[in-house]
């Protein structure tokens, strides 16, 4: 019997992650999402809801368990019968499974760093690449890579931080009322999910629609270079390293207008960019207070005219 999902739009609150979770479906090119936060805040719920919602485009939700080897995820090349036989015989693994999917980690921070390294390195280039004795052998791996991790359990390293394209830090509800909806939804779903998920079915579609038309948006949407320079002066005041993060920026901002139905980047796409798109790349050290807030963003937006 199929097991009934939890429908998207069901979801109470959480919005920063349900919207990096839409900005990477409409453009898989964004690098992927880290959703930071503590147990029991629907992180994995709203991944699979997702790709339920989405389920037209024959969208799948493929695990990578923490204790997956190498050879498990990358893969792997039977030398013995390439040397034999002359042809490459190749075992498949998770990332060959995830083409055209969506790959999902739960508790990646306590996933071997040279194995997270291997899928930010396939989730950005689109392709696995694994060698043996000087045999070589690519496949597609076009997947969107989702990672959590409770940031109690330890974080990762920040050069591994800095290649995911969004990171979004959530909590559970602390309006007393939200907390009552979180609630009383569940425990209807789990009286009747057909029931409960026929009384979101419009806002379902709704959101499908949009995001099906944002799609098609999205190689229309132009950026002047007012949007550019903004780009630049926020990584610059905030002490960002490197230029990944402008990079993240603007092709978040695009994917943002192209989702608002909008064809041109405007402050206020830059602004919800940022908020994804920065913390994370912030440079911190032992004892600098240096934290992120959106009232900086908002500032450095409108010290500049237009």
């Amino acid at each position: 019997m199929e097991k009934k999902l939890y429908p998207f739009m069901a979801i109470v609150g959480q919005e920063k992650m349900k919207e990096a979770l839409i900005l990477n479906i409409i453009n898989p090119n964004l690098g992927g999402v880290l959703i930071k936060g503590e147990k029991g805040t629907a992180k994995s719920t709203a991944v699979r809801a997702l790709a339920q919602l989405l389920k037209n485009y024959n969208m799948k939700v493929i695990n990578l368990p923490i204790s997956a080897t190498e050879d498990r995820v990358v893969g792997t090349l039977d030398i013995e019968h390439a040397i034999k036989t002359g042809e490459k015989k190749f075992e498949k693994g998770i990332l060959a499974d995830a083409d055209k999917n969506i790959l999902y980690v739960d508790e990646i921070n306590l996933l071997e760093d040279h194995i997270v390294d291997v899928l930010l390195d396939a989730a950005a280039m689109g392709i696995n690449s694994i060698e043996r004795e000087g045999i070589s052998y690519s496949h597609s791996a076009k997947f969107i890579l989702v990672g959590t991790m409770n940031p109690e359990e330890g974080d990762l390293r920040p050069q591994l931080l800095d290649r995911f394209g969004l990171v979004v830090n959530v909590a559970g509800e602390r309006e007393i009322q939200k907390r009552v909806e979180v609630v009383k939804r569940r425990i209807k779903f789990e009286e009747n999910p057909n029931l409960f998920i026929q009384e979101w079915i419009e806002e379902e579609e709704e959101i499908r629609k949009k995001i099906e038309d944002a799609k098609e948006l999205l190689s229309e949407v132009v950026y002047s270079e007012e949007m550019l320079e903004l780009v630049a002066k926020i990584g610059i005041s905030l002490g960002v390293d490197g230029h990944r993060c402008d990079l993240s920026i603007i092709k978040t901002a695009m994917t943002i207008a192209a989702f608002d139905r909008k064809k041109e980047v405007e402050k206020d796409h830059i602004l919800r960019a940022a908020v994804l798109a920065v913390p994370h790349r912030m440079r911190k050290t032992p004892f600098s207070d240096n934290e992120f807030s959106i009232e900086a963003i908002e500032n450095i937006i409108n010290s500049i005219g237009g």
